[in-house]
């Protein structure tokens, strides 16, 4: 069984980047699994996918950053819509989070 989750930081405030959109896609299938809000701790407020898995395909999961970020006041960010593909190689939990400013990003596969 596969588990997707993910959060986002704020570097630029210091904070979850609360209310950011995110979705989660299956890029090659056309198919949008989720398509959710981050809640004040700047995750959503369940798994964004969790079931059987055994496909192979990627994932992406698109990050709204210049949404966000306009409406935390940044008049003109440099980035906008941050796309992180990635595979699920086995069964367990891919937690994939973001850490932002407007002009940057990080990501890895968190715990």
């Amino acid at each position: 069984m596969v588990r997707i989750s993910t959060h986002a930081l704020d570097t630029l405030h210091g904070c979850p980047a609360a209310g950011m959109r995110v979705i989660l896609r299956r890029p090659n299938q056309g198919i949008v699994v989720a398509d959710v809000h981050l809640n004040t701790d700047g995750r959503p407020d369940e798994a964004l996918f969790e079931g059987m898995d055994d496909s192979g395909e990627p994932w992406e999961l698109e990050f709204d950053v210049g949404s966000y970020f306009r409406e935390q006041g940044v008049s003109s960010p440099f980035l906008d819509l941050v796309p992180v593909r990635f595979r699920t190689i086995a069964a367990g939990r891919f937690h994939v989070p973001l850490v932002c400013s407007p002009w940057a990003y990080q990501t890895y596969r968190g715990s």
